[in-house]
């Protein structure tokens, strides 16, 4: 079963998505602040978005959505096939140290 997000039908859908790469890095989530509610008169009403500039860093930033810009479909390739080369990388690096440690007998 997959897991599904239900957002009140007055609320606008959010543009950006979970898990989506942007320039400014990954959504790790998102909140509404409705307007007519204290913190949508503090800060303004729409959606925010939570992100972390990359996945080795512990730093997260709250954006509101025209703070964000997507990626061009030629960013989000190369991102996306260096991410592939590292973890093919790391597998050939790792079924290097399973033919040591069985001396070479291994299924693979």
């Amino acid at each position: 079963m997959q897991p599904t997000i239900s957002i009140p039908q007055h609320w606008p859908y959010p543009r950006f998505a979970l898990e989506q790469r942007t320039e400014q890095g990954i959504i790790l989530g998102l909140y509404y602040y409705p307007s007519g509610t204290e913190l949508a008169e503090q800060f303004d009403d729409g959606w925010r978005y939570v992100l972390m500039p990359n996945k080795n860093s512990d730093e997260i930033s709250y954006l509101k959505e025209a703070q964000i810009q997507p990626l061009t479909p030629e960013e989000l390739f190369q991102q996306i096939t260096a991410e592939i080369e590292f973890y093919q990388r790391q597998i050939s690096i790792l079924r290097q140290q399973l033919v040591v440690l069985t001396g070479g007998f291994t299924n693979a």
